[in-house]
């Protein structure tokens, strides 16, 4: 039975929150992670972990494509020239997911696995690196981390996400898949800058016009398929299967590499094999983080770009756990589940590890509900999610093989989930409609999920009082929107400052 199928509350089980097991369970393991409580045996627990890492292993190649690269030619560029190694970064990737999982587990007993996010890394490598190093990118995620896990331990991580209307949570979900999406229409060559007149077109001209971006199509059609048809790690199946697609199409074309002589080429990565699969894990890249973002861009630009860090993570995670909660039976009506409290530190932990490690901000996956459309209901199943990412670090290598063309169209699937989130915003109310609608497109278009956020708080803090409808706006949200117009005139405030 699940914990709805009770007349207990989930906080109040037990001390943790957990619900006790059931008499006659002799087993030490059932015991601690309340198996039978649950419902689940601990071979449901150990297939449920499996389907997780097989429905999400893909960040371990998809991160190392977005953070790294394998020469300062094909990988993001800081303000003082230095990158990262996809190899370290791949590494450091699997180090990081399986000690938070397991973790995870073990601390809040709940079914759900933790890696590195895909808006945060996306907004690291894009908008955050042009200002700061890597490392001083990395510092600030950890400092965003460790304001979470404040927030977590107080009880003010609640406040917080009380305050925020729910149609501004759903439409910050929405944003940063469309910007992640619209990210790898990009990375692709699906959309292209044009010569003059519109911002953009598709392809060359308006047309397909190169093998690597009809690669792409062709993973997304296949990813998408696999998706629509819920099979168990779709979405890594698909990369896999694409990304041998490619090696055959370079081993039979010889494309090589994009340039301004070849834009027929592969963008950043080429497709080969690697001269071996497996490899000692490279972990250079532990402790290389510094917080010095404060010194060199100001306090003022380095406390937003936290602020936005942690609003990203915040909200993310909570409507992760949440929605994976309720589709596992482990929450109430409110939302409620099982040590929520343990959850949110631990989760406030993985932006600590992911700085610390240079793996960027860790947190909750939601392809966490594979392994709970299996039959997870437990922590048993992230502990062996966990070990599972833990022997994914020796595989780095083939980190390099997996095209940007093929990597783009994870991203577009993974934008098109978070989709989803739009059902619960309603738009017959023009006041909610149009700060939603803001906080949605601004993301792509001004290619910065802060940007997003704070025309969305700002707005609805607006209309809503424009309207009558002041009452409704939390005073919390008050000071988050007085915070962002700090930071939209943040250049003229600067100049005035200094000068």
């Amino acid at each position: 039975m699940t914990l709805l199928g009770t007349r207990r509350s989930t906080a109040d089980d037990d001390a943790h929150g957990t619900p006790q097991p059931r008499r006659g369970s002799s087993s030490r393991l059932d015991r601690f992670f309340h198996i039978s409580a649950r419902g689940s045996t601990a071979g449901r627990e150990v297939r449920g972990g499996l389907v997780t890492f097989f429905a999400m292993a893909y960040i371990v190649i998809l991160n190392p494509l977005i953070l790294g690269g394998t020469s300062a030619e094909n990988a993001p560029v800081d303000v003082a020239g230095g990158w990262l190694a996809t190899a370290q970064v791949g590494a450091v990737t699997g180090l990081a997911a399986g000690l938070l999982t397991i973790l995870f587990g073990l601390v809040a007993n709940l079914p759900f696995a933790l890696a590195a996010g895909l808006g945060i890394n996306s907004f690291l490598a894009v908008s955050v690196i042009g200002d700061v190093t890597w490392p001083e990118a990395m510092g600030l995620v950890l400092i965003n981390g460790l304001l979470i896990v404040l927030l977590a331990v107080t009880g003010a991580r609640s406040a917080i996400f009380n305050a925020v209307p729910r149609q501004l949570k759903a439409a910050i979900t929405v944003g940063i898949g469309l910007f992640i999406a619209f990210i790898g229409f990009v990375d692709s060559g699906f959309v292209t800058r044009t010569p003059g007149g519109p911002p953009v077109q598709l392809g060359d001209g308006g047309s397909i016009t190169t093998v690597p971006t009809l690669v792409f199509v062709v993973g997304l059609l296949v990813m998408g398929i696999l998706v629509a048809r819920k099979v168990k790690g779709g979405l890594l199946i698909g990369l896999v299967a694409t990304t041998v697609l490619a090696i055959v199409a370079e081993a039979v074309l010889q494309l090589g590499p994009a340039s301004d002589d070849n834009p027929g080429g592969w963008h950043l990565t080429v497709p080969e094999l690697p001269s071996s699969l497996v490899s000692v894990p490279d972990l250079s890249l532990l402790g290389q983080f510094s917080f010095g973002a404060f010194d060199r861009i100001g306090a003022l630009a380095a406390t937003m770009l936290v602020f936005t860090l942690f609003f990203t993570n915040f909200f993310d995670a909570m409507g992760t756990m949440t929605g994976l909660a309720k589709q596992g039976g482990l929450a109430d009506a409110d939302g409620n589940f099982p040590r929520i409290k343990s959850a949110l530190v631990v989760e406030g932990v993985g932006a600590v590890v992911g700085g610390a490690t240079s793996s960027s901000s860790n947190t909750v996956f939601v392809d966490s509900a594979a392994g709970v459309g299996e039959g997870a209901r437990t922590g048993l199943a992230s502990v062996v999610t966990g070990g599972l990412f833990l022997v994914a670090m020796f595989l780095t290598p083939l980190t390099a093989v997996v095209p940007m063309e093929v990597a783009s169209a994870v991203l577009v699937v993974v934008g098109a989930m978070m989709m989803r989130e739009i059902k619960e915003i309603d738009f017959s109310d023009f006041s909610v409609a149009l700060p939603v609608f803001l906080t949605v497109v601004t993301m792509p278009l001004t290619y910065s999920i802060a940007n997003g956020i704070g025309i969305g708080f700002v707005t609805w803090v607006l209309l809503r009082t424009a309207c009558g409808k002041a009452r409704e706006v939390h005073p919390l949200l008050w000071v988050v929107a007085a915070g962002f117009l700090v930071y939209f005139v943040r250049g003229p405030l600067t100049a005035v400052v200094g000068g």
